[in-house]
Formats: C-alpha cells, structure tokens, sequence
C-alpha cells in the first residue's frame, strides 16, 4: 500500500520521519484560515477601485486566482498589497503599450522573482515609463499614510474594525471582507497537536496581530503568541522570505527540529533558508486552499519540499495522533 493510499489527501517523501519533530510553527493565511472569500476579493477590489480612481484605465482586467497563484508561484509576493500594487503597474503598463492585459501581466509574472515588486518595476522600467501612477501611489509606505494601504485595508477591516485598528475613519460604508475569513484551524485539532508538541506551537504570518485575533478569537490561546511574528507589525525588512522571522520564532520555543507548515513558495523558501543556517526545519505544504491544488502541488514537488497536504486537519494522522 502507497503512502497516498494510507494517507489520503497527503503527498509524502520517504525521507520524512515524525519522531524527531518537537514543535509546530504555521503560517496563518491559506493554512488557519482559507483567504480566497477575504484577502483575494480585497485585492481585486483594490486593483479596481485604484484603476477607477487613479488612472485612466476604464476596462481593467479582474484579478483572478490565477494572476494571484502566478505572482505568489516566484516567491516575492506573500504581501497582498505588493499582489495588487504589481497588478496596478501590468494593467497601466499594458494600456500605455496597446497590449493584451491579460498576457502582458502573464508576461510579466514570467520575469518577476523573490524580490517581488522590485523585480516588477525593473522589467516594466525597461520598456514602458509608468512613473505617473508609481508617483501617485508612492508605494509601498505606512500602512497608515500610504493611500494603497488604507484603500486595500479600508476595503478588508470594514469602517468599525479600520476605526479601531488605525484611528481613521475610512471611506467605504461596506462592511470588511475579513467577515469571509473561512477558520480552518479548530480546538480539537490544537489540543491534539499539544499532546506531541506541548506549547511549542508557533505562528509567523504576514498579518497583523489584531488581524489574527479577530478571526481566531479564542484559539489564538493555543499559540505561543510571545515568540510568534505578525509581520505585518515588523519592520517591511522582515517580509518573507527572509528567514529571520522564522528563525526567531524557532529559537523563542526552544525547537530543535521543527515543522513549518505554510502555502506559498515564499513559505517554502524562508524554510529553505532556515535550513541553511544549520536549524533543522521540515516544510510542510498545505494546497488545499488553492483554487488549483494540483498546479500548487506541482510547484511544491519541482522545488523538493518533501511533505504536501491538502490541510492542516490532515496533521494529525501523519503525526501520528489519532
């Protein structure tokens, strides 16, 4: 019998062994908690309320999964605003050269790496002058001056939520589409975890704090929330995939070797490089939050992570706890 066969819904390497694992760090969005309703709506939200508003673009293309699956797939994109303000840039670019939207921006994503927006701006640089709206949307900057920020975040707190976070009252009346934040991650699930792990269970995830704590609520309890990082907070250096976050996090619960569970590739490569420190770090790929889980699994496997699941509830089972 096949390992998938045993585990179904879990793409293993031989090579993986559980016994050594003493703790558990996870990435929050598309891991805890499915984004596709929330943080992926918000950025096709922005990217067309700032062509709308800001540019003279009158038939922007929507940003659909698969504009958000190819930025994330170089690695450089794990904050969703850099997503939408690369998309702003592709469709603006794509206009002033006559251009098919929708391949240019593919185009585009082909030349894009691990440094993200800057890799962007360079290509576009080469070959079409976009300083007007780059100079409009001043990006990136605070999360509280920068107007693609608060646009993006206005339109994902909701009015009651933004108020409270940063003090400003926003512009829209809608309510936030944090609202559709899918809570994957359970009580059961953190309570069988702790049998193996005790409080060695971490998060670093590019959100926010209180971000987080809205929708986890109660469960955020569970974490060692004193050595996890919620990037969003730190300083823009510290955005995946620098491993630093990881490594603090690792060091702050005392794990010797240590399963990091994420659903990107700047996921993945943050892992990487903590392995290369000489910190023992096992990645664990989560693709079942992926409007195309076969593609995501695809690029796991191309870049040798050796342990793929469709979801955090599958845990369990490959460590042994049920």
């Amino acid at each position: 019998m096949t390992l998938q066969q045993r585990f179904p819904g879990i793409y293993l390497d031989d090579s993986f062994t559980i016994d050594s694992l003493d703790a558990i760090v996870f990435d929050c969005d598309g891991v805890l908690i499915d984004i596709t309703k929330s943080y992926d709506s918000t950025i096709t939200k922005t990217v067309q309320y700032i062509l709308e508003n800001f540019t003279d673009v009158t038939n922007g293309i929507s940003i659909n999964h698969k504009i958000i699956d190819g930025f994330k797939s170089t690695g450089g994109f794990n904050d969703e605003v850099d997503l939408a303000y690369a998309a702003i840039l592709c469709i603006v670019a794509a206009k002033k050269l006559q251009k098919d939207q929708m391949e240019f921006i593919f185009k585009v994503i082909e030349n894009a790496d691990t440094s993200g927006i800057i890799s962007v701006e360079k290509y576009l640089n080469d070959i079409v002058d976009v300083s007007e709206i780059k100079n409009l949307l001043e990006y990136p900057g605070t999360h509280h001056d920068n107007v693609l920020y608060r646009i993006f975040d206005e339109l994902f707190y909701g009015p009651e939520l933004y108020l409270k976070l940063f003090g400003i009252k926003s512009r829209f009346s809608e309510t936030g589409l944090i609202k559709y934040d899918d809570v994957i991650v359970n009580s059961d699930l953190l309570e069988k975890l702790e049998k193996k792990f005790s409080r060695k269970i971490g998060m670093v995830t590019g959100r926010g704090y209180e971000s987080v704590k809205y929708s986890l609520q109660g469960l955020m309890e569970k974490f060692d929330l004193k050595n996890s990082l919620f990037l969003e907070d730190e300083p823009r250096s510290l955005a995946k995939p620098n491993p630093e976050s990881l490594i603090r996090c690792i060091s702050g619960i005392n794990g010797t070797t240590t399963l990091y569970v994420g659903d990107s590739m700047e996921d993945f490569i943050m892992a990487k490089k903590v392995t290369e420190t000489g910190r023992k770090v096992v990645f664990c790929g989560i693709i079942g939050t992926s409007k195309a889980p076969e593609e995501k699994l695809a690029l796991f496997e191309k870049n040798g992570a050796i342990l793929v699941i469709d979801s955090i509830n599958n845990l369990p089972k490959i460590l042994n706890l049920e």
